[in-house]
């Protein structure tokens, strides 16, 4: 069941945006800006099972009901990645407080067998990220794959167990359709900030 879902939501993002490519699996590769895929197709639809920093089990969806940015990351990282952290973390300082308080954050690793919680924890710490809104995930090596599939990242194992892998920020909207999808690292993010401005939580949604 979980492959159907993941080719069916694949199929539907795919549709009517042959143009977008994902980026190429170069750790320091800088990509444009891409198009999103169509609204309304939700991510949320993979009945995926990961890890936190903390420990808990959760869903991809473990923030639905608010605006998301997601992207893939190993903790081992020696450059893209701590780079890429601070991105997300610049975009929230240029956000208004009342729309950087309605974001959430998930970054999910590449690197499961490595990226334990406590792995990630340390990580989240040394960062100094808010864990009331930043998730730190992991899951099992098959879930990896179907996530990246649906984001648009390609990520290769080396031999010296590092990778080679696309560092891709997408915006989700509070149901996890993906409005926006940024490729570039240390860029401005204009499309993205644009984005964030006008997504919002939906009514009622419980905080967490």
């Amino acid at each position: 069941m979980k492959v159907m879902a993941v080719a069916a939501v694949a199929c539907l993002m795919a549709a009517g945006s042959a143009a977008a490519r994902p980026a190429a699996a170069q750790e320091h590769h800088h990509e444009a800006v891409e198009a999103a895929p169509p609204r309304g197709d939700s991510i949320y639809a993979l009945p995926a099972s990961l890890v936190d920093q903390r420990g808990q089990t959760v869903g991809l969806d473990l923030f639905r009901g608010h605006p998301v940015l997601i992207s893939m990351f190993y903790a081992n990282c020696p450059d893209a990645c701590p780079l890429l952290i601070a991105d997300l973390q610049r975009l929230e300082r240029e956000l208004p407080p009342r729309i950087k308080a309605d974001l959430r954050v998930v970054l999910v690793s590449l690197d499961p067998e490595r990226d334990t919680p406590d792995a990630l924890r340390a990580l989240s710490r040394a960062h100094h990220l808010d864990e009331s809104r930043w998730r730190l995930l992991r899951a099992p090596e098959d879930t990896v794959r179907d996530i990246t599939a649906l984001l648009g990242i390609k990520y290769r194992r080396l031999p010296d167990g590092s990778f080679n892998h696309s560092s891709v920020i997408t915006l989700l909207d509070p149901e996890g359709a993906i409005v926006a999808r940024d490729g570039t690292i240390g860029g401005p993010h204009e499309a993205l900030l644009r984005s964030l401005r006008v997504v919002r939580s939906t009514p009622a949604v419980i905080p967490r």
